[in-house]
């Protein structure tokens, strides 16, 4: 075991750290990449038992365009912490090109890799890679078929909608058997029943639609939608939760308010925009409408975990038990105005004082 690692239990819940990698007022591209290194290390030596990247496209602030290839360079700089995508954009790439990557990351990290993926959020993001929103769906589900055929066969062919593969032979494998762990990204009710039915653990990002606690009506009808389809075990359910963490709880309400605020009308203001696109799910107009008419002390108490350890570690126990969390991707840096000093004294503190409290 890495020196300072906390033990682990076969129950408890797992921490996954998310990081976005975004670029600083004032700073440069390759300084956010050194910022977010600084992270990463951490992340090891705390014991974080994952760490999770984003796909950004037409995202001014961030250099996240190449997750697979980010995750590699993390890979090589790591020993244990588990390496997930939260998530790659299957409606915007070749399967075939993503389950050779994705195969390839799983060798050269000797089988650390959490496949996480998602349809997508914004149209733009879709018509800059030319692949019409309205199409998402049926591409997402079309690329996954393809990928765990590519991984678990020695050859196959697919006939689809959008793709049509004969007799391919793809190389590398994964390292893992039968492959790395599928994790669909869901931000909307829809995608709840759509996941419960094919089968496949969740990780959610409740931003834009949902409170924290309001999570649990979604949260039943993914697992009785698994149920209903026949899959076995139970799916497993991963929550994205900012958090800010200081010993003293005045800090902890104000420091990050000014990210906070960026962030929250950075949402508004994009999900307004495309309200009336096709191929969207939820009415957007009224989602954007919502976020835009929280006040940051309604944010503090239904969106994000900040305070103090103690405070934190009551409401992610209560959110825990409430919802039948396995897993709890916390965020560290919401907004992307939080100095990298607060965010590293966050994460000392969700792994020394809260974490070892949830196990």
């Amino acid at each position: 075991m890495v020196a300072g690692l906390r033990p682990r239990l076969e129950a408890a819940v797992e921490f996954g750290i998310f990081l976005e990698f975004p670029i600083k007022d004032g700073g440069t591209e390759k300084e956010a990449f050194d910022d977010s290194f600084v992270l990463v290390n951490e992340a090891e030596q705390l014991g974080v038992d994952s760490l999770w990247l984003a796909e950004y496209h037409f995202s001014p602030g961030r250099v996240m365009a190449s997750p697979i290839a980010i995750l590699s360079n993390i890979a090589a700089r790591t020993e244990r912490i588990r390496l997930g995508t939260a998530v790659i954009l299957l409606p915007l790439a070749n399967p075939v090109r993503v389950a050779e990557e994705i195969a390839t990351l799983d060798l050269v990290s000797g089988g650390r890799v959490e496949f996480g993926i998602g349809r997508g959020t914004f149209p733009n993001v879709h018509e800059g890679f030319n692949s019409p929103f309205v199409e998402s769906r049926g591409r997402f589900e079309e690329s996954l078929e393809v990928i765990l055929k590519a991984w678990t066969n020695e050859t196959f062919s697919f006939e689809g909608e959008y793709y049509n593969l004969k007799g391919l032979t793809v190389t590398p494998k994964p390292y893992q058997d039968p492959h790395p762990p599928v994790r669909v990204g869901v931000t909307s009710a829809e995608s709840f029943v759509t996941t419960g039915r094919m089968g496949h653990d969740i990780l959610i990002n409740p931003s834009r639609v949902f409170t924290l606690a309001g999570l649990k009506p979604e949260i039943k009808a993914y697992h009785q939608a698994w149920k209903d389809a026949g899959h076995k075990g139970k799916g497993k359910v991963g929550l994205r939760v900012p958090v800010y963490l200081s010993e003293d709880a005045q800090k902890a309400h104000d420091e990050p308010m000014e990210s906070a605020l960026f962030s929250m009308g950075r949402l508004s203001d994009r999900v307004a925009s495309y309200a009336q696109y096709g191929g969207t799910t939820g009415n957007w107009g009224k989602e954007a409408a919502d976020v835009k008419n929280m006040s940051y002390d309604d944010w503090f108490r239904d969106k994000v975990a900040y305070g103090t350890p103690e405070a934190v570690t009551e409401k992610l126990r209560a959110l825990t038990e409430e919802l039948g969390l396995n897993q709890i991707l916390f965020e560290v840096d919401f907004g992307n105005k939080i100095p990298l000093k607060n965010q590293v004294n966050s994460m000392r503190l969700m792994m020394e004082k809260v974490a070892p409290n949830l196990g």
